[in-house]
Parts: C-alpha cells; structure tokens; sequence
C-alpha cells in the first residue's frame, strides 16, 4: 500500500465539463477571452511606460496592476486551452505544484497593489497638498516591491507543505486549474495541516488588506461628499468608484473560495468562484480603469496620432 501510494504523481484536470459538444465553443470563447486579457493589461503597462503624463503614482501602481493580472490569467488560461482540445490531458504533481505557485504569486501580489491604490487615493483626495511628497518615489518602489516580495514568499508555504501528501485515492482534480483545495479531498495523508495553513494564510491577508482598504475609501467619500467643487467631486467619485468595484469583485469571490467555512473543494460554485478571479477579473480590469479615465484615453490617443 505505501508503495502504491508514491506512483500517483501525475492528475488529470477535469476542466469546467466533461461535456464533448462544448469542449470546441469554450475553447473558442476563452481563447478570445485570453486574447483581450492580454491585449488589454500589457497595452495598459505599454501606454504607462511610453506615455510621460502617467508617470504618477497612480499609474504605476496600475501598470503592475495590469501586469499581475496578466500572470494571473497566463498561470491558468494555456493549460485550460489545452484541456479543451486534449480530453486526456495529463499534468504532474510539479507541474501542479508551480501552476498554483505562479497563480498564487500573483493573486497575492494583486491583493497588495489594490492596497497601495486605495492609500494612493486617500492621500491623493484627503491630503493632496502633500501628495507628492508622501508618494514619493521610494515609497512607491517600496510599496510595489512588498507586494511581489509577499507574493513570492506566500504561495511558497503552501506549495511546500504540499509535498508532505501523498495521493493513492485517486488522479482526478475536480477542477479547471491546479487549485490546492482540491488536491485534499484525493489525498491519502491527512490534510488538517495544509488545510489550516492555507486559512491561516487567506484570512491573516484578506482581513488585513480589506479593512486598510475599506478605511482608506471611508475616508475618501466623507472628503469627496465635503469638496465643494462639483466638477473634483465627479472626479474623484468616478476614480474611487472604479477601484472600488474591481476590489470588490476580487475580494468577494476569493473570500467566498478560502474564507468560507462550509465551502466544498470540486464543487461546481468553486469552478464558477474562480473563473471570476481567474479569467474574468483579469479581463475587465484594464477596461474598469481605463474606460473613463481621461488620462489613459489622451494617452492612448496620443500613441494612435
């Protein structure tokens, strides 16, 4: 039996369905989903870096946005492709191990960026006198680096401590994508630990980061609802009201994923849960951001003339 249990080192996706005659269609919608994810988020980074008048904080921190994004959906969108043309599609156990670790980074490292914003914001409308010198440039170097420095150590705890399972009962992740959860219910070692390190883990950042970011745009509505100007008014509401809405569509779906105390790995809802963070944010980000911001779209027309 022991010997048994070390030959499962490799796993089949089950992908979003099993289903022949949708296999070739959801190729063809995420296939062009993936397509306008990455032509948005790196076109995004491209106008920051040519464009002088968004060399700001603000952009800064979006160009990284924009660039963790990309991450994100390229860490889970090929390999879903793929499932969609090969059935019997096969990924071993380092493979899944470095797909989570590159999703994972990036989530994380997202989760970080979305704070510096939201302090970006409250400093930029709460005290802009003062703004360029508390946003200086070492801070945003220091805020941006943070985030990728906690990205990297993060997903590596979990990642580690998924090497200590072993996998006999069966080769099949109930999933798209090599989410962890998943990996417990098929493993033969008793899975408490990582169970209780990845809780540990989502809810110490997620409720730390929420709460600085809820604060953050607290203070910026009762300073945007006190300005006089009716005109800095609107622009700040439609800037605060586009970070808020990504944020909350972001926080919401991974709280619901790894905070949720009643949530079942390999359940339908879990696939649907992580498609919203792994496709479908990824995809409306740049367009959240960009859409109506004026100095995005002057960039962007000054690139095109």
């Amino acid at each position: 039996m022991e010997g048994n249990r070390t030959l499962l080192t490799e796993f089949v996706l089950r992908g979003i369905t099993d289903r022949p005659e949708l296999q070739v269609p959801l190729f063809l919608v995420f296939f062009f989903i993936y397509i306008v994810t990455m032509v948005g988020n790196l076109g995004l980074i491209f106008l920051v870096w040519k464009d002088t008048h968004l060399h700001t904080p603000m952009y800064l921190f979006l160009g990284n946005l924009a660039f963790a994004d990309a991450c994100t959906s390229s860490s889970v969108t090929p390999k879903m492709l793929m499932k969609f043309l090969n059935e019997n599609d096969m990924i071993s156990l380092g493979e899944c191990s470095a797909q989570y670790y590159f999703f994972c980074f990036s989530a994380t490292a997202e989760i970080f960026l979305l704070v510096a914003m939201a302090y970006d914001r409250y400093v930029a409308i709460c005290n802009p006198l003062h703004y360029a010198v508390v946003m200086s440039k070492r801070l945003c170097t220091v805020l941006i680096s943070m985030s990728y420095i906690i990205g990297f150590i993060n997903p590596a705890l979990n990642v580690g401590l998924l090497f200590r399972l072993t996998f006999c009962k069966s080769n099949v992740i109930e999933h798209f994508y090599c989410e962890i959860l998943p990996l417990y219910t098929i493993s033969c070692t008793d899975p408490s630990l990582n169970a209780l390190m990845i809780f540990i883990c989502a809810s110490s950042i997620q409720i730390s980061t929420s709460v600085t970011i809820v604060v953050s745009y607290a203070r910026v509505l009762f300073a945007v609802l006190n300005m006089k100007s009716k005109k800095g008014r609107k622009k700040a509401f439609f800037t605060c009201s586009a970070h808020l809405f990504s944020v909350s569509l972001f926080y919401g779906t991974l709280l619901f994923m790894y905070m949720s105390p009643g949530s079942a790995p390999g359940k339908q809802q879990d696939k649907i849960y992580s498609l919203f963070y792994t496709v479908v944010i990824p995809l409306l980000n740049p367009f959240i951001y960009s859409l109506r911001n004026k100095e995005v779209l002057g960039a962007l027309k000054r690139f095109i003339k």
